[in-house]
Order: structure tokens, then C-alpha cells, then sequence
């Protein structure tokens, strides 16, 4: 492979972020960014092993007929690539193998967890521990919300950054495990990456609207033990300019967006590893 950093944003049935997406890989500094439909991996037209970044963006796979990206997960599962040699997932853990990078967002990030593939947990990516379901407040939520960084997680994602806000905008991005067991062990291995806070990245949100979902302990996103998988329901792509800002008129604030660090320190990995 080149040593060009290569992204992919995979779009289609019913993805609505991955212009935002594309862009913020593109300020991030990778060099190609191809936005490529799902049915274009399924045709063997383009493969995830020509590219060093996977971004799954945020929207409404499948219209969340059966919950917000199951039908989406048991594609990736099942459906073979045209040729029958092998289904998408077995591309999705070659990538993984080969210490590369994803991204999910809001759609993507229940994507992940639906595969399996986060947490992730001793490298098994296939088996699901955690889910995103029905936010608390029944309805959907669009708000913009603070993030508290977990400074010891592994993320490559979050290196550097202390706190972030971010806008949400979904209504199944409860996070839940599947038992106590595995919350205990997302916490001790230093999983869980972001998590909702309130003002200044204080103290972690459990109540409503600085949580605005109902999350257990505030989670907000997690990342798998490699810190190389990484997924949370805010949207980092809706804040790589100050113009995003919801108060951009009424404050002075620095003329790039929190959102933008978090793909600068993928594309600034990826550049790192294939010099």
C-alpha cells in the first residue's frame, strides 16, 4: 500500500452523515478520501484492504426497522461479496488484524457494538456484550452535550484531548451492558473513552438533559483494548469549524472545532506507522 493515508466512509440504506465525515478526514490531512457505498464493497467493486481508515458515519441504517443497525450488522455477518469467496466481515476483521483504524458515529457506533466489535473484549470482535437502545426520555434527542475524556484510556482517538462538546442527535443512543460483569470490565481496562459531564468536564452526568440519554455511567463511547476501534453516539464531524457552534456569534472561540482533533490524531497515527 502507498504511504499516502487512505480513508473510507462507507454511505448508503440510509447513512446521512458521510459528507461531514469525508470532510473532516480531508482537514485531518488524509491524503485520499473515498466516500464509497455499501453495495460497491458487496460487488467487489472497492475493498477495505486498500485503505488505512474506516469511517462508519451517523443515520438511520436500514430506517432502524429492527433497532438502530441490526439489520446493518447481520448484512455485514451474512451477505457474501460478489464471487462468494468471502462476506464483508471477514474484510472488517482482516482490517482489524492489520492494526488499522475505525471510526463509528451515532449509526456507526451502534453498528460496532451490534457486530461485536466493540468492546471487543481479549480480541473477540464477534461477540455482542453492550447495546444502544431507547433513550429514556422516549423521543429524540438534538442537543449539544460535554464530553469528559477518560485520560488513561488507550484511544488513539482522544490523545491529547481533556474534554470536548459535541451535538447528539439520536433516539436509541441509551448505552447498556449486557451484565455488571462486563460494565466492571469495560471501567478496570479503561474502555470507556468519553462520557456525558457537565459543564468544564467536571463530574459525569447521570441525569437528564446533561446525560441525554439515560446511559450507564454517562457512557458516551468506548473504544476496544487497542484503543484502535472507537465509537460514541456525539458527532465529532458536526464540530470541525467555530461556525458550527451553537453560540458562534455571541463567543470568541478558536477557529477550529473540538471535533476536528479526533481525526487529526487518527490521520497523524496512520502517518506515524506508514513511513
Amino acid at each position: 500500500m502507498s504511504k499516502k493515508v487512505k480513508s473510507i466512509v462507507i454511505t448508503g440504506n440510509g447513512t446521512n452523515c458521510e459528507m461531514e465525515m469525508a470532510h473532516a478526514c480531508h482537514l485531518a490531512g488524509s491524503d485520499i478520501v473515498d466516500i464509497v457505498h455499501i453495495s460497491e464493497l458487496l460487488h467487489g467493486e472497492k475493498s477495505l484492504d486498500d485503505y488505512h481508515f474506516l469511517n462508519l458515519p451517523g443515520g438511520f441504517l436500514d430506517g432502524d426497522d429492527l433497532g438502530a443497525a441490526k439489520a446493518a450488522a447481520n448484512r455485514l455477518l451474512h451477505a457474501p461479496i460478489k464471487g462468494g469467496k468471502e462476506n464483508l466481515y471477514e474484510q472488517f476483521a482482516r482490517f482489524i488484524r492489520q492494526g488499522k483504524l475505525i471510526l463509528g458515529v451515532c449509526n456507526g457506533f451502534q453498528l460496532l457494538v451490534k457486530l461485536g466489535m466493540l468492546p471487543g473484549f481479549d480480541d473477540d470482535y464477534r461477540n455482542q456484550t453492550v447495546t444502544l437502545t431507547y433513550n429514556d426520555s422516549g423521543r429524540f434527542e438534538d442537543r449539544w452535550v460535554y464530553l469528559r475524556v477518560n485520560q488513561d484510556s488507550p484511544s488513539i482517538f482522544t490523545k491529547n484531548v481533556k474534554g470536548i462538546y459535541l451535538p447528539v442527535r439520536h433516539g436509541e443512543g441509551k448505552f447498556i451492558t449486557r451484565d455488571e460483569a462486563v460494565l466492571e470490565k469495560l471501567h478496570r481496562d479503561n474502555l470507556v473513552v468519553v462520557q456525558y459531564s457537565h459543564a468544564e468536564y467536571k463530574d459525569v452526568a447521570t441525569g437528564y438533559p446533561a446525560n441525554p440519554n439515560g446511559s450507564v455511567d454517562g457512557i458516551a463511547g468506548i473504544c476496544d483494548g487497542t484503543g484502535r476501534i472507537f465509537g460514541l453516539m456525539p458527532h465529532p464531524e458536526a464540530y470541525l469549524h467555530f461556525t458550527n457552534h451553537p453560540r458562534w456569534t455571541r463567543e470568541k472561540l478558536p477557529e477550529e472545532g473540538m471535533g476536528l482533533a479526533i481525526f487529526k490524531n487518527a490521520v497523524n497515527f496512520i502517518k506515524a506507522q506508514i513511513q
